[in-house]
């Protein structure tokens, strides 16, 4: 099977690790993501991940926690290199070769972040898993992996979400909410869609550079989504 993209950016929410838990990381889930990316990557994809750390951190509201944002937001980032470090561990334990890149100096754990370093380990078909957010506060992990995704030039990103698409309302709220297979940019802007924060979005626009949201937590899934199959909502 020919595969539809050969370079992609995989954008997972540290809350979908969480499985069925209330927080951390589900080990089933962290097994079912390590296969799903295996089985692009035997097909020669070369796949970059940035994952979330809504699972062991959320920005949580300044007035109530005292924790100040800037401080906050460097917290989430340790949180994503923990979740990095987890899925690069099961990811390797079936074999496939990774390399975790942090934006913040953390030599023990991870390289730090070389675009071109980062461009040869994936044409040598490395997984590559970026850490740390953007390396700065104030910006989300939405818009590290766009930002990303634009630098080593991947050609889609795939937001792998707890939902199937994209919605005219949550369907987890809204019984009566309709998928959208297709969208343009200024649609997604005109029906005030939330697919990912502006910054993010933006970003993605004005490079051309398409999203696909879909459920990555039905196994299979991103294969289906990498062959081309109808899965998701493509936003381009």
């Amino acid at each position: 099977m020919l595969p539809k993209y050969s370079r992609v950016l995989l954008k997972l929410s540290g809350e979908s690790l969480m499985g069925d838990d209330g927080y951390g990381i589900s080990s089933k889930k962290l097994e079912q993501y390590a296969q799903d990316i295996h089985a692009i990557t035997e097909l020669g994809v070369q796949v970059a991940v940035v994952i979330g750390g809504g699972n062991i951190y959320r920005g949580m509201n300044e007035a109530e926690t005292g924790i100040e944002r800037a401080q906050g937001d460097y917290m989430g980032m340790l949180a994503t290199l923990i979740n990095g470090m987890a899925l690069q561990a099961a990811l390797e334990k079936i074999g496939v070769i990774t390399r975790l890149q942090s934006a913040i100096k953390m030599e023990q754990v991870a390289e730090p972040y070389i675009r071109r370093r980062a461009i040869r380990h994936l044409e040598k078909g490395r997984v590559v898993i970026f850490g740390a957010g953007t390396g700065n506060p104030y910006f989300t992990t939405d818009t590290a992996g766009s930002l990303r995704a634009v630098e080593i030039k991947a050609e889609v990103i795939l937001k792998g979400t707890r939902v199937d698409g994209i919605y005219t309302a949550d369907p987890e709220k809204d019984s009566t909410a309709e998928r959208y297979d297709k969208l343009t940019f200024s649609e997604v802007i005109s029906k005030e869609l939330k697919v990912m924060d502006m910054t993010a979005f933006t970003l993605c626009q004005e490079n051309n550079l398409p999203i696909i949201v879909f459920d990555m937590n039905t196994p299979g899934n991103l294969l289906h989504v990498i062959s081309g199959k109808p899965v998701g909502t493509l936003v381009s």
